[in-house]
């Protein structure tokens, strides 16, 4: 197995243990679960139509309904997995990006007082 995959893997196993043991998501999830019935009723029985004013048909407002509840979970994953990393301080990729940024500018930086100090070595 790669190192690279077998890192990955470690990261994945670690970031569902945490999700697994935050205590607020269960608890969204209870409360979803028992508000269930009565949303599925609201669902059933909610209209949705189109911009052609032609009704959506239930598959439709099903798999929106998923599209969302996907965007979501996303979202909170997105969250959680930033919030691990700084627990863990591991580097995010937004931070390896700003850092790689801010070290081409220190070689830029580099450079530029190297030549001076030639220019002025090349004067004496």
């Amino acid at each position: 197995m790669k190192a690279k995959t077998f890192l990955e893997l470690v990261a994945l196993s670690a970031n569902l243990y945490a999700i697994s043991k935050e205590t607020h998501l269960m608890d969204k999830i209870k409360d979803m679960s028992e508000h269930g019935k009565d949303k599925i009723n609201d669902f059933m029985k909610e209209k949705i139509v189109d911009e052609n004013g032609n009704e959506v048909e239930f598959i439709e407002r099903l798999m929106m309904k998923a599209h969302d509840a996907k965007e979501e979970l996303e979202d909170k994953i997105g969250e959680m997995v930033a919030v691990f990393y700084d627990k863990m301080n591991i580097a995010h990729v937004d931070k390896v990006k700003e850092l790689e940024l801010k070290i081409d500018q220190l070689s830029k930086d580099l450079a530029l007082a190297e030549a001076r100090i030639n220019h002025i070595e090349s004067k004496s």
